[in-house]
C-alpha cells in the first residue's frame, strides 16, 4: 500500500484539525493508513518546501504547533 500524496495529507489535516476519535476513523477510512502512520508522514511533511508550496498557511500553523509542543516537552523535562 502506498502512502497518500503530500497534497492529500495536507488537505485531510485542513479538514480535520482537531484530534478526535472521528478523525482516527476517517484516517483509516479515507486514507487507508493507521493514525500513527498519518502523524508520522504529516510530521515529516510539514518541514518540507513542498508543504509550504501546497498550503503555506496550514503548514506554518502546523509548524508552530509542533514547535510549541517541543518547547512544552523541554520545559517539563527540566523540572
Amino acid at each position: 500500500m502506498t502512502a497518500p500524496a503530500p497534497a492529500e495529507l495536507l488537505a485531510f489535516e485542513g479538514k480535520h484539525l482537531q484530534h478526535t476519535g472521528r478523525k482516527e476513523t476517517a484516517i483509516r477510512d479515507e486514507l487507508h493508513i493507521t493514525p500513527a502512520r498519518f502523524y508520522q508522514l504529516l510530521g515529516r511533511l510539514i518541514w518540507t518546501e513542498e508543504a509550504l508550496q501546497i498550503d503555506p498557511m496550514l503548514t506554518n500553523r502546523l509548524r508552530k504547533r509542533s514547535m510549541d509542543r517541543q518547547a512544552q516537552q523541554q520545559r517539563q523535562t527540566r523540572r
